[in-house]
């Protein structure tokens, strides 16, 4: 991510701190990195898909609009990260709601435990689900209490859940930042507009993983929007056609995130929009494929 404060638009900081001013910091201390620097997290996976681990700063070459570029900061998986799950609370959400809980609990479970997490509920209005108090918690217990908290009912207000959570993450102490969003179905009662959360999206660092429950006959359905979420911020999007198959995602997703490796590199201050590439090659394996987010926008000068 670039460190340097970015722009936040001003119906969607009205939308999220109307909530999160409420939340008084409650996080360690962290060292603040130079202001120009811009953190990613890449994905190595073999030709067979799964996760590579072991690999070293010299076995990843970096390129910034075709360029190679030096590799400053490196660090090797499972590194912690900040965490946020947007669960969707709408009323077509009820019979699924069992599920959603428990592949989230599942997804903590796997995951780093120096990790820091939030919740983000939403129906026709996007809430928190922890308490006012608790900005994060690396807790299971406090954690299901606030997937359990708000029973589901009412329309959709995706937009305004994402630009709550991405609010939320300017809290977090740590560089490497996760959403893990499960919705089944579109927007039909936000204030924030698409255009305006994708762009926040792309300019915030924060990795996208949607998992899209959805029903074929609902019209309200947008796979496209959670796929081009993905793609913009390096995460991945699945639409499985069983909400059973939602916990085994989670833990998929939690051992993806617990083998990636975190670059950092020197970013401009032109503020234009760069294009990243990231390969990796290694002595004993071929085809290594490479996943992070396709680009950043630098700091203005």
């Amino acid at each position: 991510m670039n460190i340097r404060p970015i722009f936040v638009f001003p119906l969607l900081s009205a939308i999220a701190f109307a909530a999160a001013g409420q939340v008084p910091v409650d996080q360690p201390a962290t060292i603040r990195l130079d202001v120009n620097l811009v953190v990613i997290n890449v994905s190595v996976l073999n030709k067979d898909g799964n996760a590579v681990s072991g690999l070293g700063k010299q076995a990843f070459q970096l390129f910034v609009d075709d360029a190679p570029r030096p590799i400053n900061v490196f660090q090797g998986e499972d590194a912690p990260v900040t965490v946020g799950i947007v669960v969707d609370n709408s009323a077509s959400m009820a019979p699924k709601r069992s599920e959603v809980i428990a592949a989230s609990l599942a997804f903590a479970r796997s995951s780093n435990p120096q990790d820091q997490m939030f919740v983000v509920h939403f129906s026709d209005h996007a809430r928190f689900g922890l308490p006012p108090a608790k900005a994060f918690t690396d807790s299971i217990p406090e954690l299901e209490t606030a997937l359990s908290h708000f029973a589901p009912g009412g329309t959709t207000a995706l937009y305004d859940a994402m630009g709550m959570a991405l609010s939320h993450f300017s809290r977090a102490a740590m560089n490497r930042k996760v959403l893990i969003m499960i919705t089944d179905g579109g927007d039909n009662s936000s204030r924030a507009q698409l255009p305006d959360i994708l762009r926040w999206a792309q300019t915030s660092g924060v990795a996208f993983y949607c998992i899209g429950l959805f029903d074929s006959a609902d019209r309200n359905s947008n796979p496209r929007v959670l796929n081009e979420l993905a793609d913009l911020t390096g995460g991945k999007a699945f639409f499985p056609s069983d909400v059973q198959d939602t916990t085994k995602i989670c833990m998929a997703i939690a051992r993806e995130i617990r083998s990636q490796y975190t670059l950092g590199f020197a970013g401009a201050e032109d503020g234009k929009y760069h294009r990243i590439k990231v390969t990796a090659q290694e002595p004993g394996y071929s085809g290594l494929q490479v996943r992070a987010r396709p680009g950043y926008f630098a700091a203005k000068p």
